[in-house]
């Protein structure tokens, strides 16, 4: 298993192979509170760095969930869909949100490793 990668929105990516799982992270459990719904991409569906791939809804807000890189949806986490508590339960393992065959591995490039995403959070308060 590779090492997980961060975006500036709040995003996790794990990479094996050309398959790239994504899923929020615990920072973004904390800013949002109660998770209460959560929408996801459809299977096949492409989608491009940066773009809006989902939603969450909390108690307090309601956020869009971008994917940190570019490919095809292959497969959600229904799981979190029927349950959105599992999301605040463990967001960075079960509560991932969809699976993606990568379209270009060149966009990891940009992301963060984990000690730059705590550092980053951090400073931002975001």
């Amino acid at each position: 298993m590779s090492e997980a990668k961060y975006s500036k929105e709040h995003e996790w990516i794990i990479v094996e192979g050309d398959i790239a799982t994504i899923g929020i992270t615990k920072h973004a459990t904390e800013m949002l509170g109660d998770i209460v719904f959560a929408e996801l991409p459809e299977k096949g569906s492409t989608v491009t760095k940066d773009g809006t791939a989902g939603v969450v809804e909390s108690t307090k807000a309601a956020s869009d969930v971008y994917t940190p890189v570019s490919g095809e949806i292959t497969e959600t986490n229904q799981s979190i869909v029927d349950d959105p508590a599992k999301i605040n339960a463990d967001p960075e393992n079960s509560a991932w949100f969809f699976k993606l065959k990568l379209k270009d591995k060149s966009e990891m490039n940009s992301l963060m490793n984990k000690e730059e995403y705590d550092k980053f959070a951090k400073e931002s308060g975001s």
